[in-house]
């Protein structure tokens, strides 16, 4: 067995940049991404898979058509498949994103703050 202890702390220290997942575990086909996040991201959605929001540290807000759910430390949502949404943070925020390996962040929606490739810590 090759699996390792890790440190959510430790991962986050390692970089500072918003908007910009790392994945730091895979299970099966599923990516455990870390992300820092703070101000607005794009209105997007995911026509193939759910995405899961876990709240390391600070509070966030997923932004809907016709409303808006408030995650803080400890909470977690999962935004069903092809829901239009739009995370955002008015102070930075720690969380985990679990998501199908290859799922763009910002779906098909594109834009400044779609990650090109894949980064592992």
């Amino acid at each position: 067995m090759s699996s390792k202890k890790i440190n959510l702390k430790q991962k986050f220290s390692k970089f500072t940049e918003y908007w910009s997942p790392k994945i730091i575990a895979q299970m099966n086909d599923y990516q455990f991404k870390v992300v820092k996040i703070k101000g607005e991201f794009t209105w997007h959605n995911h026509t193939d898979t759910d995405e899961t929001f876990l709240v390391i540290e600070g509070e966030m807000f997923i932004e809907f058509k016709d409303h808006e759910v408030k995650l803080s430390k400890g909470e977690m949502y999962v935004v069903p498949k092809g829901v239009e949404h739009k995370p955002h943070a008015e102070k930075e925020c720690k969380i985990l994103i679990i998501e199908p390996k290859g799922v763009i962040n910002t779906g098909d929606a594109g834009g400044d703050l779609t990650v090109d490739k894949e980064t592992w810590i």
